[in-house]
């Protein structure tokens, strides 16, 4: 925690650039003119490493004539929230909202605002896009130039991404939708409408999942026949299956363990049984041994040579060993490289390696030798540029070719967030991805699971 704030206090002495829209704005402040002091509504905030806490805040205001405040119908947890939760981002500051995939009904909208219209349900994007700038008429939407000022990230990684909500100062410190209300900066260029035939329980998840999902099998290139290693099944590695067999694949690997890969099991398309494989990390050794390792295993599961493709839907802060655990405790990297050198030495010579899971900042020991003798391609596939995808894929939802409750395996309230964020972290009852409800959800739509209580 204290990392964290170090960071956002530099942050705040050093300055952002030039602000284009209203930034940090994470939590909904009266003083300030983001908040309403005279109506409250509830949220998740971050209170430290592995503390949040559901509290009551003022319900956000119109801050700029472009806003929509949007009442909450659906909300989740997703991994990439995991790595607030730990601490392992930095520039968190107590109280800041989290959540980052939602959608709702407008409430309220600026009077800039020309498409989105009050009473109509909507999913916003996780990223925050102007509609305007060189990466946005390119549809790569999440490296938006205008929606992120901060100085660190510039410096840190040589340019910004995008604003996002509910996902620390360094992408712009905008208070996210783990909340009743929610206000959404430049709306006509970050809501989509949803159609009545559509529920929230499945147009939800065009917010972040799907798309980035969608983003790691088409960015990393999987092809007919090609074999794909899938490091991580958690709901992005799931849908990336998925994704991959409408691209032709003939073979599916998960790298994981249980409870997640009896999950995939059960869900997986009984048509495509036969391509389906699970590698259970735990089952097996790890680092220079004569044992049998992720590595070799991927190798005797594609005839001695390896996938054509590996993607990573975990992330770079599970360190396996006891080295990288010490380096990242004591600050001499952000990420750990462990899971990539599996990828790059697991995947055929000129395979492809593609990193959907988060990363930091700096790792080490990481096998660039094999990298460069084999020829491997290793592609860092960004944050989803979900504007790119979101209108194709809520087609396939809407003609049944897609259907996201496949990933759903609880519903929860917003009121128990505080006690489901550490259910997820620990994986407790094969907790795989949520519906949040509000007080302003509409009826469970058939099919999607009955509501679990914590009390």
């Amino acid at each position: 925690m204290a990392t964290a704030q170090l960071a956002y206090g530099v942050e705040k002495i050093v300055g952002n650039g030039p602000e284009q829209i209203k930034q940090d704005v994470s939590a909904y402040d009266p003083s300030k003119g983001t908040g309403d002091a005279s109506e409250l509504m509830k949220a998740l905030v971050w209170e430290g490493a592995k503390k949040v806490q559901v509290v009551e805040v003022p319900k956000p205001k119109i801050v700029e004539p472009t806003d929509v405040i949007l009442k909450v119908t659906g909300s989740t947890i997703c991994g990439s929230d995991l790595h607030l939760f730990h601490g392992a981002v930095m520039q968190m500051n107590k109280g800041d909202i989290l959540g980052h995939e939602f959608c709702g009904i407008v409430e309220q909208v600026g009077p800039a605002v020309q498409k989105v219209k009050p009473g109509k349900r909507y999913v916003v994007s996780f990223q925050i896009a102007c509609g305007n700038c060189f990466y946005c008429k390119n549809k790569l939407s999440s490296q938006c130039e205008v929606t992120n000022s901060n100085s660190q990230m510039k410096a840190m990684y040589g340019g910004r991404t995008a604003g996002i909500f509910g996902y620390s100062h360094l992408t712009g410190g905008f208070a996210g939708g783990q909340a009743e209300y929610v206000r959404v900066p430049l709306a006509d260029a970050n809501m989509l409408e949803i159609p009545d035939d559509v529920p929230d329980e499945k147009a939800l998840y065009l917010s972040d999942v799907l798309p980035t999902s969608y983003n790691g099998v088409k960015d990393t290139a999987v092809y007919p026949g090609d074999a794909l290693a899938i490091f991580g099944g958690g709901p992005i590695g799931q849908m990336v299956g998925i994704f991959a067999l409408w691209e032709g694949a003939s073979k599916v690997i998960y790298v994981d363990t249980e409870p997640r890969l009896s999950f995939i099991k059960s869900r997986w398309p009984a048509e495509h049984a036969d391509k389906l494989h699970l590698v259970d990390f735990k089952q097996l050794s790890s680092g220079f041994t004569k044992n049998e390792t992720v590595v070799s295993k991927l190798k005797e599961l594609t005839g001695n040579r390896g996938p054509d493709v590996a993607i990573d839907c975990a992330a770079g802060e599970y360190a396996k060993g006891w080295l990288h655990w010490l380096e990242m405790q004591i600050g001499a990297e952000t990420d750990t490289s462990e899971i990539i050198n599996e990828m790059v030495e697991g995947v055929r010579n000129y395979g492809r390696v593609g990193l959907t899971g988060v990363y930091v900042g700096y790792t080490n020991h990481f096998n660039v030798g094999s990298l460069m003798q084999r020829g491997i391609r290793l592609i860092g596939n960004g944050q989803a540029p979900v504007h790119k995808y979101w209108e194709d894929l809520l087609q396939k939802i809407r003609e049944g070719t897609l259907d996201p409750t496949i990933m759903i395996s609880h519903r929860v309230r917003l009121d128990d967030m505080d006690k489901v964020y550490h259910k997820f972290d620990a994986k407790e009852d094969a907790m795989q991805k949520v519906f949040v409800e509000t007080k302003f959800s509409l009826p469970r739509a058939p099919g999607t699971p009955e509501l679990t209580t914590y009390e």
